[in-house]
């Protein structure tokens, strides 16, 4: 009988060890796993968000040639996310490009206008807003593993009225 309370005196202290070894080896790093995938959809969506807006305001604002406008609203108009930063400081690329159909060929060209910016008679038919160059980092940056280059995102909408009203001859910058 001795001999049976200790071996399981004994067992116990094994049962410990496995456990510890179970939840150090296999628990935690499935936590941290789930919890950096989590992330990464977080900021995924928020970026397709983010560029989704950035066309939309593009669409209903004047034309700017080069996007200065859409691209300072954006770069003050960044969604809550873990890398806000990259966006408001310049890290990320912004590219707005605006597009003219050809009413004869049906051929999407890149927009001129000898006008000048943010005039009625500069009005665009197609813009686009270009996410680029954004790198997903983390707290586990911190354990050695690098970011991860996420895929450019882009968004393409038809101009509203590009904020113009021709009978007033004005356009929202």
């Amino acid at each position: 009988m001795a001999i049976f309370r200790k071996n399981k005196r004994g067992q116990r202290g094994q049962v410990l060890v496995e456990n510890v070894m179970m939840f150090t080896g296999v628990l935690v790093p499935l936590t941290f796993g789930l919890i950096y995938m989590c992330q990464l959809l977080w900021v995924w969506n928020s970026i397709v968000e983010f560029t989704r807006d950035g066309a939309s305001y593009a669409a209903a604002h004047c034309w700017n040639n080069g996007g200065s406008n859409v691209t300072d609203y954006m770069r003050t108009h960044v969604p809550g996310n873990l890398d806000q930063d990259q966006f408001s400081t310049g890290q990320a690329d912004l590219t707005i490009n605006y597009y003219a159909r050809d009413a004869a060929s049906g051929a999407i060209t890149d927009f001129t206008c000898d006008a000048g910016d943010c005039t009625v008679g500069c009005i665009p038919d197609l813009v686009t807003v270009h996410v680029a160059t954004y790198q997903f980092k983390t707290f586990l940056s911190y354990l050695g593993i690098p970011a991860v280059s996420i895929p450019d995102f882009s968004t393409t909408v038809p101009m509203e009225s590009a904020g113009c009203d021709p009978e007033q001859g004005t356009c929202l910058p």
